[in-house]
């Protein structure tokens, strides 16, 4: 008889863990939730803000109308931002390849945030949006820009677009139609559009690189819009202004980019003020 009791109280503890097993799916169900609210909290987004990260609500109704903008639409995103007493900063946005995504560089030092940096100088209420991506071409702007609309609104949109193109050697007439056609999509969303010209290097030979620098002129005359003949003027010439490719800017020659576009993008951002 006492043997068949120590063997009994011997099992006891095996019980006891075996009844432990069902609380395990419970943490892990906790575990899936965290990594479903940390991804929710930071989505990934093609655009480079130049912005700092938005403080953190500060009272309920802030945060009420963050949630709606959040998940609505971008008309009624705008709404429920004025709803709340905040003030709807207009937005400048850069449609770009490698020459305005600081290739090469620090972001930091890339003319689009000096942009930012001379718009804040001047007390001038925008946004600087930076949707440039190294290598993108006027197909992929054509893609990504419907999209950057609907997300932004944005008041201006410059568009430095169609080196990449030029370089794979497509036909200078269809750069420009897309150009005219990437324009457009912009204008239909009462956006107001500058128009970067860029040139090729000289290996290109002479007949297909001034067919190609003409394009961005023709474009802009058929579109109505303001241009800048030339992006690295000044630049492009002087191989100490140039990185080992021959191709892309260093951070001297950026202060200098700015200064080419400036005049250009100065009297919309003054005239929309």
């Amino acid at each position: 008889m006492l043997r068949v009791l120590l063997s009994l109280l011997l099992l006891l503890p095996l019980s006891a863990m075996t009844e432990t097993f069902p609380s395990a799916p419970v943490a892990a169900r906790a575990f899936d939730q965290g990594q479903v609210d940390r991804v929710a909290e930071a989505p990934m987004t093609e655009a480079i803000e130049l912005t700092e990260t938005k403080e953190l609500a500060k009272s309920r109704a802030t945060a009420e109308a963050k949630t709606a903008a959040d998940t609505a639409g971008p008309i009624e995103a705008a709404e429920s931002t004025q709803a709340a007493g905040q003030t709807v900063t207009p937005v400048l946005l850069v449609l770009g390849d490698s020459l305005s995504a600081a290739y090469g560089l620090p972001l930091d030092q890339g003319w689009v945030n000096l942009l930012q940096a001379r718009i804040d100088e001047r007390a001038l209420p925008y946004r600087v949006v930076n949707a440039a991506i190294s290598g993108d071409t006027i197909a992929g702007g054509l893609s990504r820009l419907p999209a950057l609309l609907a997300d932004h609104q944005p008041e201006i949109v410059l568009i430095e677009l169609g080196a990449n193109d030029g370089l794979r050697g497509f036909p200078p007439s269809k750069i420009e139609d897309d150009l005219v056609t990437l324009v457009e999509q912009a204008q239909a969303a009462d956006a107001q559009v500058v128009l970067i010209g860029l040139r090729l290097p000289p290996n290109y030979g002479p007949a297909y690189t001034e067919r190609f620098q003409r394009l961005f002129a023709n474009a802009a005359e058929r579109t109505g819009v303001a241009l800048v003949p030339r992006l690295l003027a000044g630049v492009a010439d002087d191989l100490a202004l140039m990185q080992a490719d021959g191709l892309h800017p260093t951070a001297e020659a950026q202060p200098m980019i700015l200064e080419t576009v400036w005049p250009v993008l100065a009297p919309l951002l003054i005239g929309t003020n």
